[in-house]
C-alpha cells in the first residue's frame, strides 16, 4: 500500500514544480499539500474506503484548483504591459489577450482536474450502485466540459440500465450541449427499451422531439420559409442559401423535386404542411407506444394532454381529440378520470382571451356540473360523491387551499350554488354513498350556512342511523350539543342539560373502542370536571373501555387524564387508588406506567421516601409486562444512581443483565 501511495505522489512531481515555478504556491504550502494528498491516498486505499474517503479528497482538491485559478488571475493581471502599451492607450481587451499569451498552458492549469476525475473513477469502481455518486460524476464531467462524458455516460448506463433518471440525462446533455438530435433520440429510445413502464421516459421523449420541432420552426421562420409568418422576396437571400446549403440540415431525409411549375408561395406552404405533418406523425407514434406500455396509467395520459395544449403546433387538434376519447374509453370506470375532467371545462378561464364575465364563469361551471352529474350516474360510489362535494367546496370557498383559483373573481356570486352542493350531500345519502367524511362536511356547511337546529337533527339522524360508528361525527354533535348549551342561558350547565350530555356521551362512549373516540373520551372530563358524581359515572364507563383496550396508547391517554383529575381534586392519595385500579386492569400500557412512575419518580426526588418505593414497585411491575425494554431498566438504574443506594443501582443491573441479551445499552455501575 505505502508503494502505491509513494508512486502515485512522486507522479505528481512536475506539477508540484510548475506551481512553485510559476510562482502559484510556496514551497511550504507545497508540501502541506504534499502531506494532505498523502493522507488522503493512505485513507483511499485502506481495506475498506469509505464513500466520505473519496468524497473529502474530491473537495480537497476543488478547493486547492479553485485557490490555484484564483492566484493565476491575479497575476495575469498585475503583469505589465509592453513598452509600446505605455505610449499609446490600448483596448483593455488587447492587453488581456497579451497577457493570455504570456500565460502559456502547462501542466498546472489541467492536473487537478485529471486527478479529481481519477477520484471518481475509483470511488464509482468501489461504489458502483451509488446513484449520487455516479451523478456528481456526470455533473463534475459537464460542468469542466471534458471530453471524458459520453465514456462516464456509458459506464454508468452499462451498471445502471433500468434508472430512467440516466438516460434521461444522457439524452438531455446530447441534445443540449453535444447538439446531437439523432444521439439523443437514439438514447430515449433504447431507454424506452429497458425502461418501457417508466412515465417520466415517456414525458421526456415528448418533450425533446416537441422542443426539436420548434427549433426547427424558428430556424424556418427566420430563414423566411415560413410562408404563414414570413416570406423572403430578396433574390440575393435565396442565392446565399444556394450557395451555403451544406449549413443547413434537411428536414426531409429524401431530396425534393424542384416545383418550378408552382408558385414559389404554394410550395413553400406544401413543404411547411409536410414538415408538420411528420412531425405531428412522431408525436403520435409516441404517444401510441406510450399507452400500449403503460395502458393503466391516466397520469400519463394526463400530461400528454397538457403538453400538447401548452405547445402551439398546427395539426394537432386531431390527436387532443384522440387522447381525450382514448380516455373517457378506457378509463369511464374511474372516479379521478371524472374529476378531472369535469374540472378541465375550467382551465381555460386562466387563457386571456375567454371571456370573464359572469355569463362566461356560470356557462363553464354548468359544464362542470354537467359531467360531474353524469359521473354519479355512472358511477354512483362514495369516491365519486366525495370529489364532487369537493368542487363545490372549492368554488364556494376559494380561499382554502388547493382551491379553484379561477373562481377568485369579484363578479361571481358563489351564494347562488349553495342548494347545489346540498343536493349532492343529500343524493350521497339516499344512495347510502355518504361516508363519515361526507357525513361531517355535510353537518358542517349547515352550520356555516347559519343552520343550527337543521345541523343538529341531521346528526342526530346520522348518529342514531347508518353512521353509528362514526367517531369525528359524533365529536361534531357532541360539540354543537354542548355550544348550544353553553349559549342557552344564564346557567347552561342545569341538571338537566348535565343529565342530557352525559347521555349523549355514555351511549357513545360504551359503544365505540376507546382507540376510535380518544378525543370524545377528553372532551367529556373537560365538560364533567367540576360535577363529582358525573365524573365517577364517567369513570367507571372507561374501566370497562380500558380493560377491553389493553395496552393500547390512546388507551394511556383517557387512563393518565383519570389520573391526574383525581391527583388535582383529592390529593396524590386518591390518585395511587386510582392508578392501582387502572393498572390491575388487563395489560396495562407502558405509557401508563411511565405516566406513574414520572408521578411518583417527581415526589421522590424531593426526599418522598415512600414515592420511591411506589416508584420502584412501578417499575418492577412495568419489567413483567415489558422485560425487554431497554428504556424502562435504564430509567430504573438512574432513578436508583439519584435518589437510592449503591447497592439498589446494582442490583437492577444485574438484573438488567440476565433479562437483556444486549445489555450494552445500560450504563455501567460506578463501582
Amino acid at each position: 500500500m505505502a508503494d502505491a501511495v509513494q508512486y502515485r505522489l512522486e507522479r505528481m512531481t512536475d506539477e508540484l514544480d510548475d506551481l512553485e515555478h510559476r510562482g502559484l504556491f510556496s514551497r511550504a504550502e507545497l508540501a502541506d499539500v504534499v502531506r494532505r494528498r498523502r493522507d488522503f491516498e493512505f485513507r483511499l486505499r485502506r481495506r475498506s474506503p469509505l464513500r466520505q474517503d473519496f468524497l473529502d479528497y474530491i473537495a480537497y482538491e476543488l478547493r486547492l484548483d479553485a485557490l490555484r485559478n484564483l492566484r493565476k488571475r491575479a497575476i495575469i493581471r498585475a503583469a505589465p504591459t509592453s513598452d509600446s502599451d505605455d505610449d499609446h492607450e490600448a483596448d483593455t481587451t488587447k492587453k488581456n489577450k497579451r497577457r493570455n499569451k504570456k500565460w502559456k498552458k502547462s501542466i498546472s492549469d489541467v492536473a487537478g482536474v485529471l486527478r479529481i476525475l481519477d477520484i471518481y473513477r475509483m470511488a464509482t469502481v468501489r461504489f458502483k450502485g451509488d446513484l449520487d455518486l455516479w451523478f456528481k460524476y456526470l455533473e463534475f464531467c459537464r460542468g469542466k466540459r471534458h471530453g471524458r462524458m459520453k465514456q462516464v455516460l456509458a459506464q454508468a448506463i452499462r451498471f445502471h440500465p433500468k434508472v430512467p433518471g440516466l438516460w434521461i440525462y444522457a439524452a438531455a446533455w446530447e441534445f443540449d450541449q453535444n447538439l446531437n438530435v439523432a444521439a439523443a433520440r437514439a438514447l430515449m429510445q433504447s431507454g424506452l427499451r429497458s425502461c418501457p413502464q417508466s412515465e417520466d421516459m415517456w414525458i421526456e421523449y415528448l418533450r425533446m422531439e416537441l422542443t426539436y420541432l420548434n427549433k426547427l420552426k424558428a430556424r424556418k421562420v427566420a430563414l423566411g420559409e415560413d410562408v404563414k409568418t414570413l416570406q423572403k422576396s430578396d433574390n440575393d437571400a435565396g442565392k446565399w442559401k444556394d450557395e451555403n446549403k451544406e449549413l443547413f440540415m434537411p428536414l426531409n431525409e429524401q431530396d425534393e423535386e424542384p416545383m418550378d411549375s408552382k408558385p414559389a408561395g404554394d410550395a413553400l406552404e406544401e413543404k411547411e404542411d409536410m414538415f408538420w405533418r411528420q412531425g405531428l406523425l412522431i408525436i403520435q407514434t409516441i404517444y401510441h407506444g406510450a399507452v400500449e406500455a403503460l395502458p393503466s396509467s391516466l397520469t400519463l395520459r394526463k400530461k400528454f394532454l397538457e403538453i400538447l395544449n401548452s405547445v402551439d403546433l398546427a395539426h394537432s387538434d386531431e390527436l387532443k381529440i384522440e387522447v381525450l376519447d382514448d380516455l373517457r374509453k378506457d378509463f369511464s370506470h374511474s372516479e379521478d378520470y371524472w374529476d378531472w375532467f369535469a374540472r378541465l371545462q375550467l382551465t381555460d378561464l386562466n387563457n386571456p382571451n375567454s371571456l370573464k364575465g359572469k355569463d362566461a364563469l356560470s356557462n363553464k361551471l354548468n359544464k362542470s356540473v354537467q359531467v360531474y352529474d353524469e359521473a354519479v350516474r355512472r358511477l354512483p360510489t362514495s369516491k365519486m360523491y366525495s370529489l364532487y362535494a369537493k368542487f363545490w367546496m372549492d368554488v364556494l370557498y376559494p380561499d382554502r387551499e388547493d382551491s379553484i383559483a379561477s373562481f377568485q373573481n369579484p363578479e361571481f356570486d358563489a351564494s347562488e350554488f349553495t342548494s347545489s352542493i346540498l343536493n349532492v350531500y343529500e343524493s350521497a345519502e339516499s344512495c347510502g354513498c355518504l361516508t363519515e367524511d361526507l357525513a361531517c362536511q355535510y353537518v358542517s356547511f349547515c352550520l356555516k350556512l347559519e343552520r343550527l337546529e337543521e345541523a343538529k337533527n341531521l346528526a342526530e339522524k346520522l348518529c342514531n342511523g347508518p353512521l353509528s360508528g362514526a367517531a369525528n361525527l359524533w365529536s361534531l354533535r357532541a360539540s354543537m350539543e354542548i355550544n348550544s348549551v353553553a349559549t342557552a342561558g344564564s346557567s347552561p350547565f342545569s341538571k338537566e342539560n348535565l343529565s342530557c350530555l352525559f347521555d349523549l356521551f355514555n351511549t357513545v362512549l360504551s359503544k365505540l373502542p376507546v382507540a376510535q373516540t380518544e378525543g370524545l373520551w377528553h372532551m367529556a372530563m373537560k365538560v364533567f370536571s367540576n360535577e363529582k358524581v358525573y365524573f365517577e359515572k364517567l369513570v367507571k364507563c372507561a374501566m370497562l373501555s380500558l380493560s377491553l383496550a389493553g395496552g393500547n396508547d390512546s388507551g394511556a391517554s383517557v387512563a393518565s387524564a383519570i389520573i391526574g383529575w383525581y391527583l388535582q381534586r383529592d390529593g396524590m392519595k386518591q390518585a395511587r387508588k386510582m392508578y392501582k385500579r387502572l393498572l390491575a386492569l388487563p395489560r396495562p400500557s407502558l405509557k401508563l406506567f411511565q405516566y406513574c412512575i414520572e408521578l411518583e419518580a417527581n415526589l421522590a426526588s424531593l426526599g418522598d421516601n415512600s414515592a420511591l418505593a411506589n416508584a420502584c414497585k412501578l417499575y418492577d411491575s412495568a419489567i413483567d409486562y415489558y422485560p425487554q425494554e431497554r428504556e424502562v431498566w435504564r430509567n430504573y438504574y438512574n432513578l436508583e444512581l439519584k435518589v437510592g443506594t449503591s447497592e439498589t443501582a446494582n442490583a437492577v443491573y444485574w438484573r438488567a443483565r440476565k433479562v437483556l441479551s444486549d445489555s450494552t445499552a445500560l450504563i455501567a455501575p460506578s463501582c
